[in-house]
């Protein structure tokens, strides 16, 4: 049985004006997707080849500055994020809320395979205490060198809440790591 999208996003309430009003960019799924090893939950992870290998440096990077970053997730498929909201749904909390912290499915970055959410090993995950850690900070300082950017900062045009465990690989620059 075929996937339908449009079907799935009214069953989970995102309306044609949600859709309208989304200021984020359509974001196509990836399919060229390397294993990208497990994350934080012991989960296989994937993502683009580009993204592992700048992902690999710069993870290479940190540590030799004697910090840790570890993978919390990176590719995310269209159907994973639809389970997403779902779950979200029968916890009770409402379409809005949901979309304030994710993206509407086909809208996210995670499903281009370049998007990763990372941690520091403190603290849970995908928390704004992230901000906090020295991790972040550099992050902050050097993540663009191996062309990642944060997706989400303070009052940031998308729609969706500051996330500062969100970083993107960009392809429109040249890698400055290799």
């Amino acid at each position: 049985m075929r996937f339908d999208l449009g079907l799935v996003l009214k069953q989970l309430g995102i309306t044609e004006d949600f859709i309208a009003a989304c200021p984020m960019p359509a974001c196509e799924e990836c399919t060229d997707l390397v294993d990208a090893g497990l994350d934080l939950f012991n989960r296989p992870q994937k993502m683009t080849p580009q993204t592992f290998d700048a992902w690999c440096a710069m993870k290479a990077a940190a540590k030799s500055a004697g910090l840790e970053l570890i993978l919390v997730s990176a590719h995310r498929s269209i159907e994973y994020q639809c389970e997403l909201i779902r779950r979200k749904l029968k916890e009770g909390r409402s379409i809005e809320d949901i979309l304030q912290v994710n993206a509407i499915p086909g809208y996210s970055e995670h499903h281009t395979g370049r998007a990763l959410d990372l941690h520091a090993g403190f603290d849970a995950p995908l928390e704004l205490a992230f901000e906090n850690h020295p991790a972040f900070r550099w992050l902050c300082d050097n993540a663009a060198e191996f062309n990642f950017h944060l997706s989400y900062p303070r009052d940031n045009p998308s729609g969706i809440d500051y996330e500062p465990w969100h970083w993107c690989f960009s392809t429109d620059r040249p890698s400055s790591y290799s």
